[in-house]
């Protein structure tokens, strides 16, 4: 296995370790059902990183980066959602 190949699966589990870390707060706004303390603004920017770096990773045939991606995109989404859904309760 060459340095790249190992920095490439470092770095797509590396964003899959971010993707989990979205996980509690979207928990927490579904079993509450309030998301007051949410800033959209954050969580709906980094969804819109989130998207430029899907599109990167498609671009440039990254599957780590798409992957990794796209599993933030879902778990920091699920926090979005809620958001939008909780945010006046």
């Amino acid at each position: 296995m060459t340095l790249k190949e190992i920095v490439a699966i470092t770095f797509g589990l590396g964003l899959m370790v971010n993707a989990s870390l979205f996980v509690p707060q979207a928990v927490r706004i579904l079993r509450t059902r309030s998301a007051k303390d949410v800033s959209l603004l954050t969580f709906g920017g980094f969804n819109l990183l989130q998207l430029i770096g899907i599109a990167h990773g498609y671009l440039q045939g990254d599957m780590s980066l798409l992957l990794g991606m796209v599993a933030s995109f879902v778990a920091c989404g699920a926090v979005t959602a809620g958001g939008v859904v909780y945010r006046n309760r």
